[in-house]
């Protein structure tokens, strides 16, 4: 009995030492947050164009809306003798949905009409986002990329470490004409970069396991994007990836700073400069890309929980 009470004594005066201690958060500057991944139909007339533009907050707050002024986007074939101008494109105007909302879209109050015809695009195509703020102009190059379609989707029955995982088989064909990188939408906020480095040319067959905590059952549909990006969105989205372990989604600012291909261009007045060498750590975060996306859907058939 004694020794029971000398523990409760221990413990009782370890609680009444607790003091509260105030962590001061070290305040990162704010920042333009954009996303700006347009995903192309080919089977639609026009790009879904509608760009979500916010600004970064302090540590335990929601982003604000950012302030924009204008957003444009320019788009053509980089002409061969110098690949900043762009040929046989044309510009869209944008402008915000309604006032607060952060969001923008071709411009409706135009005389002619500002949306981009996906017949209008090829492959290689260059696509230039500019945007300017009270104080600051950013530009965002990207090159449109066309994807493959999904061969198959199947729900196969292994599991991996709980047991009551559920397996999804994905099979796609690399064209095998150049080095190609994909992004998969694995639906649920759950996101896969691949490259065609082992099987170019060839059929490619993975497995996918969703965990357990999603609850799928025999009534679960599961949307699942092949989308095809360039290098630098492929290295982006690799760093997001596991930054964020798998559990949000690509444009939250993410636990570190990854730097997307939005550069501040406020200062820069000659034609061949073309990152802001005095600036460079006045960036954007997010990304800016016009990629080709294959969808299909599977149903949950024989999910079994415990």
């Amino acid at each position: 009995m004694k020794h029971y009470i000398f523990i409760i004594l221990i413990i009782t005066s370890l609680v009444s030492c607790e003091d509260v201690i105030d962590v001061e958060l070290p305040e990162g500057d704010n920042r333009l947050v954009v996303n700006g991944v347009i995903r192309v139909d080919k089977t639609q007339e026009f790009l879904p164009v509608e760009i979500t533009m916010t600004e970064s907050s302090s540590f335990f707050e929601n982003n604000s809306v950012a302030l924009v002024e204008s957003a444009i986007i320019l788009y053509g074939t980089p002409n061969s003798d110098d690949p900043l101008i762009l040929e046989g494109g044309g510009i869209s105007n944008l402008a915000e949905v309604e006032s607060g909302s952060g969001k923008w879209v071709p411009d409706p109050s135009f005389d002619s009409d500002q949306r981009i015809r996906v017949g209008n695009i090829n492959e290689g195509d260059v696509f230039q986002l500019i945007i300017t703020t009270d104080d600051e102009q950013y530009l965002a190059t990207t090159t449109y990329v066309k994807s493959v379609p999904i061969d198959s989707l199947e729900q196969g029955d292994e599991t991996l470490f709980s047991g009551d995982e559920t397996e999804v088989i994905v099979t796609f064909t690399d064209p095998g004409e150049s080095n190609d990188f994909y992004l998969l939408d694995l639906d649920f906020g759950e996101f896969l970069v691949t490259e065609d480095e082992f099987y170019q040319g060839q059929t490619f067959v993975f497995s996918y396991f969703y965990d357990n905590e999603l609850e799928l059952d025999t009534s679960s549909v599961v949307d699942i994007s092949l989308l095809g990006v360039d290098e630098s969105f492929y290295n982006y989205m690799n760093q997001i990836i596991v930054q964020s372990g798998g559990d949000q989604g690509p444009f939250q600012t993410p636990a570190a700073t990854v730097r997307g291909n939005i550069i501040n261009i406020t200062d820069i007045d000659n034609d061949e400069v073309v990152d802001n060498v005095e600036q460079s750590d006045n960036f954007a975060l997010g990304y800016f890309a016009i990629i080709e996306e294959y969808k299909d859907s599977i149903v949950i058939t024989n999910n079994e929980t415990n």
